[in-house]
């Protein structure tokens, strides 16, 4: 087994744990869910007979007793977690040395290194207390983006062609790959926002009766945000602060997409003799980047926070992958460079 196939072995086994990981952590939040359905329907029945007797308190003591999570599921997805972090760093190391290169050459290559700073920064993000809905988010896109990689995007380790061999490799396609990696982190919190946003404030479209389609409606209102099955968005932080996270975390994701247009048209003029030229991949990384850039002037400048902040986050992620995906795959420019 050469040092190539090695690497790859790695990778599936680093795919391996993430799933481990992400069935753990979608364990502890179905303990969560159930806890929390518990305590909801058992809560009018409890302020009625409030004065039952011995049976009610005994009840209430047995509901204050049973443990709102699963720790066991959390310690198996945490451990599971660093373990395949771990893997994927090795398998990228691994890479870099049988292409005797940076190994981020190709979307086989691009994918690994997004899947590593993703899971990460969420690990460094979630060291003090897990939130396994955001956990279920990042790792749901990781196991999916590595099973892509491994089945779809996969090429030999060899060397680039002329225009990659410069140390502008490491600095443009590097840090753009960690800024992917923080915004899928945020692009997850923004979502948690979301639904804990509509529970706050009681918001879902479920709820009020709808002009056309309301059997429809009233069959899915068992799914409202604001019904007993999303009781657990209770045990989350609140909207606010999950906001302040995914604020922050998009802050520096845009610091370093910044500099990685900045870094391109650097190694743009020093390979092709011009800083910009309007290929399809700069156009898609310019368009991220005013998305983004609009997203934190409005949220600083102008006030907006809630959801309305989210849906800026959610388009600026889905710019990112268009970038990343259909511009790579399916359009021709100077920077097609997939190695598919």
């Amino acid at each position: 087994m050469n040092t190539g196939d090695l690497s790859t072995l790695l990778v599936w086994a680093a795919a391996t744990s993430f799933t481990i990981a992400l069935i753990a952590y979608t364990v502890d939040m179905a303990r969560i869910a159930e806890q929390a359905q518990k305590r909801t329907r058992a809560a009018v029945p409890a302020m009625a007979g409030a004065s039952s007797g011995p049976v009610s308190a005994a009840a209430g003591s047995a509901d204050e007793a049973a443990p709102d999570r699963s720790h066991r599921a959390e310690g198996i997805a945490r451990s599971t977690h660093l373990l395949g972090v771990a893997l994927l760093f090795g398998g990228i190391v691994l890479r870099g040395i049988a292409a005797g290169r940076w190994p981020t050459a190709n979307m086989y290559e691009f994918t690994l290194v997004g899947v590593f700073m993703a899971t990460l920064v969420l690990a460094i993000v979630q060291r003090r207390r897990a939130i396994p809905f955001i956990s279920v988010v990042v790792l749901g896109l990781a196991v999916l983006f590595l099973a892509t990689a491994l089945l779809k995007f996969y090429v030999q380790a060899e060397a680039v062609q002329p225009a990659l061999q410069s140390y502008w490799l490491v600095l443009h396609v590097g840090v753009a790959i960690s800024a992917t990696g923080i915004f899928t982190v945020a692009f997850a919190a923004a979502v948690l926002q979301v639904l804990r946003d509509g529970r706050e404030n009681d918001h879902s479209h479920l709820v009020a009766p709808w002009s056309r389609g309301d059997g429809m409606r009233r069959a899915l209102s068992g799914w409202a945000v604001t019904g007993p099955r999303f009781a657990w968005l209770e045990q989350v932080p609140d909207a606010r602060r999950l906001e302040a996270m995914s604020f922050r975390l998009n802050a520096v994701g845009f610091v370093l997409w910044t500099f990685t247009l900045i870094a391109g048209a650097i190694w743009a003029e020093h390979a092709w003799g011009r800083y910009w030229g309007w290929d399809p991949k700069e156009i898609g990384t310019f368009v991220a980047w005013v998305v983004y850039a609009a997203y934190l002037h409005a949220r600083t400048t102008r006030g907006w926070s809630g959801r309305r902040a989210a849906y800026f986050v959610f388009v600026g992620y889905a710019c990112v992958l268009a970038n990343f995906t259909v511009i790579n795959l399916f359009v021709t420019g100077k920077h097609s460079y997939s190695g598919l």
